[in-house]
């Protein structure tokens, strides 16, 4: 007799829900959905709260793409610790005698994609990545407050619908001295719980390890749990024993500063810290919470984001 996972069962009904709302629409690929105009807004709404909070702090406001130099890439240890979680853009580069070969296969149902080639762009697996190599030199002497926003690749097909293998993070990230980037790590534990609290979302701040990669992986966990590098405010989403990560506050010390030549204005490496909301979470947790017409949230989470 099979033992049913409630937790499998709950993360398969919410997501159904949300397909009948027609507030995600299917893909045929697990984490990889449409979002509804009604999605949309609630999304835009909360970045333009957010937006509203974070003025006073006068940000630089930088944009990426969500593919970033493939160089770049191999100057972060992502390929070491996150290698089931990256993602590769593969082009065809041939001629017409290999584009001949290529659609034989397509047409025979053979591999055509082995006759791709590895282009020069990786999808980014944080809206903070391509930021780095851009800030190489030397730092003002109050460092650098920049918001960053973009969608982000991580091939983890699931069926919980908050663990999209494509989604978008808004970034608030700190490059500086040790002190500097750490107090923005801090000041972003107590002020992302405000934010998401105000909106009925009663998230918990937990210390928090990456899912790093391999034996050596584990030995990475406990030593970025028991350093305290990394938060996150977690909200029940589908399950109250395995709530959802919405948001995630994490202190680099002076690894993309060292990778990348960063340096402070007294000229010592710099230290780097992020502050990410995971959009399309914090959004699923919003209908979860306050179901999945707008129209009957409360009114005072409808007056903060503004919806009518």
């Amino acid at each position: 007799m099979s033992v049913v996972d409630p937790t499998q069962e709950a993360y398969e009904t919410y997501l159904q829900q949300l397909f009948d709302a027609k507030l995600l629409i299917p893909s045929g690929v697990k984490g990889v959905y449409g979002r509804s105009g009604a999605f949309e807004s609630v999304i835009d709404q909360f970045e333009n709260y957010v937006t509203r909070e974070t003025r006073p702090m006068n940000p630089e406001v930088v944009r990426f793409p969500p593919v970033f130099n493939r160089q770049h890439y191999c100057c972060t240890d992502h390929i070491y610790n996150f290698p089931d979680l990256m993602g590769s853009v593969h082009s065809f580069m041939g001629r017409e005698p290999e584009h001949a070969q290529l659609l034989d296969k397509f047409r025979n149902g053979g591999d055509w994609a082995s006759d791709l080639q590895a282009s020069e762009v990786m999808l980014a697996p944080a809206a903070c990545y391509p930021l780095y190599p851009s800030a190489q030199g030397m730092l003002p002497e109050e460092g650098r407050l920049v918001d960053l926003k973009s969608f982000v690749f991580r091939h983890e097909p699931s069926d919980d619908p908050a663990r999209m293998q494509s989604f978008r993070m808004r970034e608030f990230v700190r490059l500086g001295t040790p002190e500097q980037a750490l107090a923005h790590r801090d000041f972003w534990i107590e002020n992302a719980q405000r934010i998401l609290r105000s909106v009925g979302l009663d998230v918990v701040a937990v210390v928090a390890n990456d899912p790093f990669f391999g034996r050596g992986g584990r030995q990475m966990k406990a030593a970025q749990r028991d350093q305290h590098l990394k938060y996150e405010l977690v909200v029940p989403i589908c399950s109250e024993e395995k709530p959802t990560a919405v948001t995630s506050c994490n202190y680099h010390l002076d690894h993309f500063g060292s990778e990348f030549k960063i340096f402070t204005a007294d000229g010592n490496v710099a230290h780097t810290a992020c502050m990410g909301f995971g959009l399309e979470r914090i959004c699923l947790a919003l209908f979860k919470h306050h179901g999945l017409k707008i129209s009957a949230w409360p009114e005072s989470v409808r007056k903060i984001l503004d919806l009518s």
